[in-house]
């Protein structure tokens, strides 16, 4: 499988992602600049976690400008599978490639630790081979992100199943005591009306070995190769 890295000016995750897919999952992978145009021919695309431009303005928001986007909406609208990873998933709701926003923490600080999530969902590009219901941990590290979004799309995420993870305390139950930044109904991570766009908070790439703690994020990229792999790799750039 042959994955892109889009890389922004801050971003710092970049090479923990480049790492799982070259290292962990035998992947190839390249590295692709903000200042580029096009995108070559791959299988899929990564936003990395990170700090784009410093998180002026509001996280993300200037990435969303940077010249490369252009070509992740048509990516996008063409069915390729893309990951925002906590910042990229920031860039991935300013972009309005996927509904809602972050904001700030409520606490008002940053949270760096591990937290549980719950799989709402298994019928996605992402989630494949999970069960329903299924408690994983995954680390977080951000400072906005509390998931925002008006009562109307949050219901219409409801319905759609949109929502694909949750925090939840270890026994996976959803509640405010699991809830680490005040996120609406603990929502951790959220796909695109096609299916092909995912966003989350919590870093996969942290939970992909057992020296991590965890191997709970690798699954999300293995259900991803795995959702190609059935489609013999229909999905593609050209």
């Amino acid at each position: 499988m042959n994955w892109a890295i889009v890389d922004f000016p801050g971003s710092n995750c970049g090479p923990d992602c480049l790492y799982v897919i070259e290292k962990v999952l035998k992947h190839k992978a390249t590295i692709l600049w903000h200042t580029q145009k096009r995108i070559p021919p791959v299988d899929a695309l990564i936003l990395p976690g990170g700090f784009s431009y410093g998180d002026y303005l509001r996280s993300g928001a200037i990435a969303a400008l940077s010249p490369i986007m252009g070509a992740v909406k048509e990516a996008a609208e063409i069915g390729i599978p893309i990951i925002g990873i906590c910042n990229g998933f920031q860039i991935l709701c300013e972009s309005k490639l996927l509904p809602g926003a972050l904001i700030t923490n409520r606490s008002l600080r940053f949270i760096c630790e591990r937290i549980h999530l719950r799989v709402e969902t298994t019928d996605s590009l992402f989630t494949s081979l999970f069960y329903p219901g299924e408690i994983i941990q995954i680390p977080i590290a951000h400072g906005q992100g509390c998931f925002y979004a008006d009562p109307h799309t949050l219901d219409k995420m409801e319905s759609e199943g949109l929502i694909l993870f949750r925090y939840c305390d270890q026994n996976g139950n959803v509640n405010e005591e699991s809830n680490p930044n005040g996120s609406a109904r603990n929502i951790a991570g959220v796909i695109n009306t096609k299916g092909n766009v995912l966003g989350l908070m919590p870093h996969p790439e942290r939970a992909s070995e057992i020296e991590c703690g965890s191997v709970d994020g690798k699954k999300i990229f293995e259900s991803l190769f795995r959702a190609l792999e059935a489609c013999k790799g229909k999905l593609r750039v050209s």
